[in-house]
């Protein structure tokens, strides 16, 4: 923008020097004006050349142009292992090369901590910040308050729990995220969980590494999932196909969640709806939390609700990591109480080498990784390619895709 201004200006004052014996023809070019030719003493120089150059400068820096920065984590040399492994540093996203041939500056980094990381350095003028859950960009207050040309935050994924969501509306921003683009993944990862922790598996895969073999240690606590119950706190797009996914192993299926299902689809998965959580807990062999953080549930299972839980419950929580209490989990799984956790949401994330959730007993933790299979990434690439080229164009986004829109917060997050 600076070049343009100062080409527009030299352009100017050359034509209006004064000088009889020289004048310059100018044309507009979607932009600033630039030379087409000049005269110089009475001879005439045909400036293609130097047309190019400002007609380049203004592509490169054009009114529209916007400074986008994304922010995801590495993949170091498992890059070059998938070319659709999108969703890291090296191949952010896949829209680089389509940013830049619109005349748009994308800056991708990892580094997003502290105040003196890589995205501090641009937090004040750029207009659209990307992230991931899996690797989140913290938008608060006090970052949104120094982003001065900051318009939109989008989520390659789903959960926006990671921006300041009242300070955003205030601040009159567009939240969006890619809606229903790992769904799938989530839901099947969360499966896979529920039979981990009933069959008691990874014991057994501990004893293979260490060279053991002692069926009873594992066996003493494995179960059969058909027969059990099942509760989800949360039954919207992931939680239905949890519960549909759960349902051709006989399980007793419950639900709890703000709406209540239409009767055919209730009907069609076999689940029940109970209005009140705490009612619905305590009958629970498994429950798996499907449920956004928001200000309602962060802190949602703490000491006193883990408690009223059937002695031996077995958790899977890909939700968010702040909805428990990560104390009160840990003294729940060391005393039996909860007799396996599982998830890959935590609290912060990246988790510290130090947090407690990675040493205690009758854990099936990993990192953030069920909403992020190559499937996925391909999927929320697309979306947030979809928004970024509506965006571009003034165009809206598709309703279900906001999570902040004209000060108001989705109604998820109210």
């Amino acid at each position: 923008m600076a070049m343009k201004r100062a080409a527009a200006s030299a352009v100017r004052a050359f034509a209006s020097s004064g000088n009889s014996n020289s004048s310059i023809l100018i044309r507009e070019l979607h932009g600033p004006p630039v030379v087409e030719e000049m005269r110089l003493g009475g001879g005439t120089c045909n400036c293609w050349y130097v047309v190019w150059v400002l007609m380049f400068l203004c592509k490169q820096t054009s009114p529209g142009s916007k400074k986008i920065v994304g922010v995801f984590y590495k993949a170091n040399e498992y890059a070059a292992m998938n070319p659709n492994f999108l969703g890291c540093v090296e191949r952010a996203l896949g829209i680089g090369d389509w940013l830049k041939s619109q005349g748009h500056q994308y800056i991708v980094t990892d580094d997003k901590e502290g105040p003196d990381c890589e995205l501090e350095k641009h937090i004040s003028d750029l207009h659209v910040l990307i992230t991931t859950p899996f690797h989140p960009a913290y938008v608060t207050a006090e970052r949104i308050k120094k982003a001065k040309n900051l318009q939109l935050l989008l989520t390659a994924g789903i959960g926006s729990d990671h921006v300041d969501l009242k300070a955003a509306a205030a601040a009159g921003l567009t939240v969006a995220e890619v809606t229903g683009s790992n769904v799938v993944s989530v839901a099947e990862d969360e499966l896979m969980r529920v039979l981990i922790l009933t069959r008691n598996f990874l014991p057994g895969y501990h004893q293979v590494i260490k060279g053991d073999w002692n069926v009873a240690a594992i066996a003493h606590r494995a179960y059969d999932l058909e027969g059990k119950t099942v509760g989800t706190v949360g039954a919207g797009r992931i939680g239905r196909l949890l519960l549909q996914r759960l349902k051709p192993f006989n399980c007793h299926l419950l639900y709890h969640d703000r709406i209540k299902m239409d009767l055919e689809l209730e009907n069609q998965i076999g689940a029940k709806f109970e209005e009140d959580l705490d009612v619905m807990l305590p009958k629970c062999d498994i429950i798996v939390i499907n449920t956004p953080l928001t200000e309602k549930t962060k802190g949602m299972f703490n000491k006193e609700r883990i408690a009223k839980l059937k002695k031996g419950v077995l958790i899977v929580n890909n939700a968010r990591g702040a909805i428990m209490d990560t104390q009160a989990v840990v003294d729940a799984c060391s005393s039996g109480h909860i007799a396996g956790y599982s998830g890959d949401v935590w609290n912060p994330q990246p988790a510290p080498k130090d947090h407690p959730w990675r040493y205690m007993p009758n854990q099936a933790m990993t990192p953030h990784i069920s909403g992020t299979t190559i499937d996925a990434q391909l999927r929320y690439a697309a979306g947030v390619k979809d928004m970024l080229d509506r965006y571009f164009k003034g165009e809206e986004f598709p309703p279900q895709h906001y999570i902040v829109k004209e000060g108001e917060l989705a109604s998820q997050y109210r």
